[in-house]
C-alpha cells in the first residue's frame, strides 16, 4: 500500500509540473492519434457514405467485413504491416518502421473499419424522405444529397470519435511498429508498460490518469453526438 500511495502522490507531482518527459510522451500519443484519425476519417467516410447509399453486388458482404474487422486484434494489425515495413518486407526500403509513420499506418488500418461501419449506420437510419422533401422544394439531386448528408453529421462525427478513442489507448501497433523509442514513438500506452516493467509506478500511474480521462471525455462526447443522431 505505501507503495502504491508513494506512487499516486509522485505522479500528481509530476502532472502538476508539467513533467517535460510527460508532455512528450503525451504530445506523441496526441500527434500520432490525430494523424491516423485524420486519415482514416478521409478514407472511411467517403466510404461508409457510398457503401450506405449505393447497391451493388456483395455490398452486404462488404458489410458483414467490415462490422467484423472492427473488433480486429491490434497485434494483428502490427504484425501484418510490420511484414509489409520490415526490412525483408516489399516496402522495407523505405524505412518507415520504428517510425510515427509506421504507427500512424497501423492505426489507419485498425481503425478504418470501424469509422466506416459506423458511418454506415449513421447514413442508414436517416429517414429517407429528407432528401425526397429537398426535391420537392427544388433542389437538384447534388444539394438534396447535401442536405441529406448534413443531417447525418451528429452520426459521423460519432464515428470519427469512435476511432479517435480506439487508437489513443491501443498498445499492440505502437509498440510493434513504433518500437517505444525516447522522444520519438514512445505513446502514453506504451510508456506505461514500459515503466510498469521498470517498477516506476508514478510516471505509469501519471499517464494513466491522462488515459482515464481523454476516455471519458471521448466517451460523454461520443454519447452526446450519438444522442443528437438519434433525434
Amino acid at each position: 500500500m505505501d507503495q502504491i500511495g508513494r506512487g499516486i502522490s509522485d505522479a500528481v507531482k509530476i502532472i502538476l509540473s508539467f513533467d517535460r518527459e510527460f508532455l512528450q510522451i503525451v504530445s506523441v500519443s496526441i500527434k500520432v492519434s490525430t494523424a491516423s484519425t485524420l486519415l482514416a476519417s478521409i478514407l472511411g467516410i467517403p466510404a461508409g457514405i457510398f457503401i450506405s447509399t449505393t447497391r451493388f453486388p456483395g455490398r452486404d458482404s462488404v458489410k458483414t467485413v467490415l462490422s467484423t474487422l472492427m473488433s480486429l486484434p491490434t497485434v494483428v494489425v502490427g504484425l501484418t504491416v510490420y511484414a509489409f515495413l520490415s526490412r525483408s518486407g516489399p516496402l522495407g526500403s523505405m524505412k518507415l518502421l520504428y517510425t510515427q509513420a509506421a504507427i500512424i499506418i497501423g492505426q489507419t488500418i485498425l481503425i478504418f473499419p470501424i469509422i466506416t461501419s459506423l458511418t454506415i449506420s449513421a447514413v442508414s437510419t436517416m429517414d429517407r424522405r429528407i432528401k425526397e422533401t429537398a426535391l420537392s422544394l427544388g433542389a437538384n439531386q447534388s444539394q438534396a444529397f447535401r442536405i441529406f448528408l448534413k443531417e447525418s453529421r451528429y452520426g459521423i462525427t460519432a464515428a470519427v470519435i469512435a476511432g479517435f478513442g480506439r487508437v489513443f489507448a491501443e498498445v499492440g501497433v505502437s509498440m510493434m511498429l513504433g518500437g517505444n523509442i525516447r522522444h520519438y514513438t514512445r505513446t502514453i500506452t506504451t510508456a506505461i508498460a514500459l515503466e510498469t516493467s521498470k517498477g516506476a509506478f508514478s510516471m505509469g500511474i501519471a499517464l494513466g490518469a491522462v488515459l482515464l480521462v481523454v476516455a471519458f471525455a471521448i466517451n460523454i462526447v461520443f454519447l452526446q453526438f450519438q444522442r443528437y443522431a438519434g433525434r
